[in-house]
């Protein structure tokens, strides 16, 4: 079982380094930006959310093309690792909320928006 969730975590930090340039560099800078500006923040379900209600259309198409690509990518470990989508994707959930800037936007088990601080 360890030994499970240890290939299904290095899958997920495999796919997440290919999502940090999803459609290219343009597409990382704008995620990068919308993150910087508070518009953007990242889900323990594995997927972006956007903070607030103020999104105008183009962070809100940022986050479902980002979010469409994740879940592709999610579906493909999870297919070679005989696990499902949703168990990859909470995994890598966990860890984009835990590596998240200071600063940055991330949802709480809870679901609420807090700004991660320095420690």
């Amino acid at each position: 079982m360890r030994r499970t969730c240890l290939r299904i975590g290095v899958a997920a930090l495999l796919a997440l380094a290919l999502l940090a340039v999803p459609s290219g560099v343009v597409l990382a800078d704008q995620l990068a930006d919308a993150k910087k500006a508070g518009s953007v923040g990242e889900r323990p379900d594995g997927y972006l959310g956007v903070v607030g209600g103020g999104a105008g259309a183009e962070v809100k198409a940022l986050v479902e093309e980002i979010n469409g690509k994740r879940r592709e990518k999610y579906g493909a470990i999870a297919k070679k690792r005989g696990t499902s989508v949703e168990a990859v994707a909470v995994l890598a959930g966990a860890k984009l909320v835990e590596g998240a800037s200071p600063g940055e936007y991330v949802m709480t088990s809870s679901g609420k928006w807090i700004q991660k601080s320095a420690r």
